[in-house]
């Protein structure tokens, strides 16, 4: 397991205090909690996508600020045998008791001025969460390798398996995470508009 959201949470802190912002005006911006930011920063709460995304749009910077480890102008590859070593981040999904359902693994944390984020995504099982839905502007596309999934799109439930894909605007309230007691793997690409 590695220690990337403790870099997250360090980074955003950092952001927001170069920018002389306090944690209120960085919620009434994003419409989170005070609470949620602090813990965010601290590290104490491991937050899911949606949060950070609101964040860095208050902050006034891409997402993959809080992500990045260099800035390449040029292709960036990702070795399938370099995926698993040390590069993951691990959020909570919105569960409610924040346990590490998700484990993301960026594919493109070099890229520079990046507006997509791709990630491969194992998913753990779960029985019965709480999920807490998430809206952002952008797009995001989804494409299960392995195991199943639920997609929770408005009022809609949509069941996917190995092959299935799924593409859906975000601003509409959404919750993907694996279908009951299964754990899955999936290729996610998040677009957002800056």
């Amino acid at each position: 397991m590695s220690n990337h959201h403790t870099i997250v949470g360090f980074k955003i802190k950092g952001i927001r205090e170069s920018k002389n912002l306090s944690i209120e005006e960085i919620a009434e911006r994003s419409g989170l909690s005070p609470e949620q930011i602090a813990s965010i920063e601290n590290d104490e709460h491991l937050p899911s996508l949606g949060p950070l995304i609101k964040i860095a749009r208050a902050l006034g910077v891409r997402l993959g600020t809080f992500l990045d480890d260099n800035d390449e102008l040029g292709p960036v590859v990702s070795r399938a045998a370099d995926r698993f070593k040390d590069r993951s981040i691990s959020f909570s999904n919105g569960a409610t008791d924040a346990r590490k359902h998700m484990e993301y693994h960026p594919l493109a944390q070099q890229k520079a001025g990046r507006h997509m984020e791709p990630f491969i995504i194992e998913i753990n099982p779960e029985e019965s969460p709480e999920f807490q839905l998430s809206a952002h502007e952008g797009e995001e596309f989804i494409y299960v390798m392995e195991g199943e999934v639920e997609v929770i799109y408005g009022k809609d439930t949509f069941k996917l398996n190995a092959g299935d894909s799924i593409f859906y605007d975000s601003i509409v309230k959404h919750h993907v995470h694996g279908a009951p007691g299964k754990s899955a793997k999936i290729l996610a690409v998040v677009y957002i508009p800056f």
